[in-house]
């Protein structure tokens, strides 16, 4: 199954734990030997391959590094950059915080209803 958003989250963990015990068993670990590998409890391991929700992050990337899989999720949250025209407006600082949406005519923004056009 392909993830994508319009899946529920309950679907997507379910998913991503299939995965996992995919990776372990292509490891020729057993559940067990996988915890102990990646210092988490057994149980962390069942749940994190069941999809259950009650497992921390970091038992997750323990899993992920034993399994092999760690350096897939640069993909899951890359390294934002900004385009040329941003950075050039930056003159090589690095931006700190967003500005939010301003107004055209610097006041209160116009009040959308239905049957308006855009």
């Amino acid at each position: 199954m392909k993830i994508e958003s319009q899946l529920t989250d309950d679907s997507i963990l379910k998913e991503l734990g299939a995965r996992l015990t995919g990776a372990r068993l292509g490891c020729n670990l057993t559940q067990a030997a996988l915890a102990e590998q990646a210092g988490v409890s057994k149980r962390t391991v069942e749940r994190l391959e069941s999809g259950e929700v009650a497992t921390h992050l970091s038992g997750f990337l323990r899993v992920c590094r034993v399994l092999g899989l760690l350096e897939g999720l640069e993909a899951l949250v890359p390294v934002p950059t900004a385009s040329p025209m941003e950075q050039l407006k930056l003159h090589g600082r690095k931006r700190q915080r967003a500005s939010g949406r301003r107004s055209a005519a610097g006041g209160e923004p116009e009040k959308w209803t239905w049957g308006d056009r855009v």
